[in-house]
C-alpha cells in the first residue's frame, strides 16, 4: 500500500478552509471518496486518521474543515466559540459543508457521482444537515451525533441514504431524539438506519473520552461495532 496525504485548499465565499485529503495510489482512477465532518474541536488527528483508514479501503477520505483556516478551539471555550455560530445560522453552515463536498467532487482522483460523507458529535449535525439541505451525496453517516433539526429545511426530500450510530445512553441526543429524527427522516421519504448501542455514552469512538459524571465515555466495542457497520454502508453505497 502506497498511502499518500496532501491538505487541499478550498473556498466557502471569502473564507478559506484546509482540508487533509488521504488516497492510497495502489488504486488507480477516480474512486468513492467519503468527507469526514470534525468534532466541536476543529479538525484534528482524530478525523485525519479516519481519512486514512478509508483510504486504507479504497476509498478517498477527506477530513474537511468546518471553521476555516484550519482552526482548532484548544478548550471547551474554545470549541464553543468556534462552533456557535455555525449552530446559530443553520444556513451557513450548511453552505460551509456543501462547499466541501463541491471541492471534493471537483479533485482528479475522485469519482464525483460517488461521494458521502460522515461526522462525529456536531460533524454528525453537520452530515445530517447535508442531506436535509439535499446535497449531492450518496449518503450520510453520523457518529454520536446532534440530532436538532435546523428550521430552513422543513419539507425538504431526503434523497441520501442516511446511517446514525448512536449511544443509547447519550445525554446530547437522548432517546427521544432517535423517535423525532426516525419520524423526521420519514416523512422526508429517507432510507435510514439508526443503530443505539445500549450502555453507551457520547464520544464512544474516542479514546481519550473519560468523564462519564459528564455523559462521556469511550466504547471499544461500540467504537469497532460502530466502525463496521460504516463499511457495511459504503459498501452498499458505492458497490450496490
Amino acid at each position: 500500500m502506497a498511502l499518500q496525504t496532501r491538505l487541499v485548499d478550498y473556498r466557502d465565499g471569502i473564507q478559506r478552509c484546509a482540508g487533509y485529503l488521504a488516497w492510497d495510489d495502489d488504486f488507480s482512477g477516480p474512486r468513492p471518496a467519503v468527507a469526514i465532518a470534525h468534532t466541536w474541536a476543529g479538525r484534528s488527528e482524530f478525523e485525519c486518521d479516519k481519512a486514512r483508514r478509508l483510504a486504507a479501503l479504497g476509498y478517498i477520505g477527506f477530513a474537511i474543515d468546518m471553521y476555516g483556516e484550519g482552526r482548532q478551539g484548544g478548550s471547551p471555550a474554545g470549541n464553543g466559540a468556534l462552533m456557535q455560530p455555525l449552530m446559530n445560522d443553520r444556513a451557513a453552515l450548511q453552505r460551509r459543508i456543501g462547499a466541501a463536498i463541491t471541492a471534493l467532487r471537483a479533485l482528479p482522483e475522485v469519482d464525483a457521482e460517488r461521494v458521502a460523507a460522515m461526522g462525529y458529535c456536531f460533524g454528525g449535525l453537520c452530515v445530517l444537515d447535508l442531506a436535509r439541505s439535499n446535497t449531492e451525496v450518496r449518503g450520510v453517516a453520523s457518529f454520536h451525533g446532534l440530532f436538532d433539526p435546523p428550521g430552513n429545511t422543513a419539507g425538504n426530500p431526503v434523497a441520501a441514504k442516511v446511517l446514525c450510530l448512536h449511544g443509547y445512553d447519550d445525554p446530547m441526543a437522548k432517546p427521544e431524539a432517535l423517535v423525532k429524527l426516525g419520524a423526521e427522516l420519514t416523512a422526508a421519504g429517507a432510507d435510514w438506519q439508526i443503530h443505539a448501542y445500549g450502555g453507551t455514552l457520547h464520544a464512544f469512538t474516542r479514546p481519550d473520552a473519560n468523564d462519564p459524571a459528564h455523559g462521556v465515555r469511550y466504547s471499544a466495542a461500540a467504537d469497532r461495532r460502530s466502525w463496521r457497520a460504516l463499511e457495511d454502508f459504503l459498501e452498499e453505497l458505492f458497490v450496490g
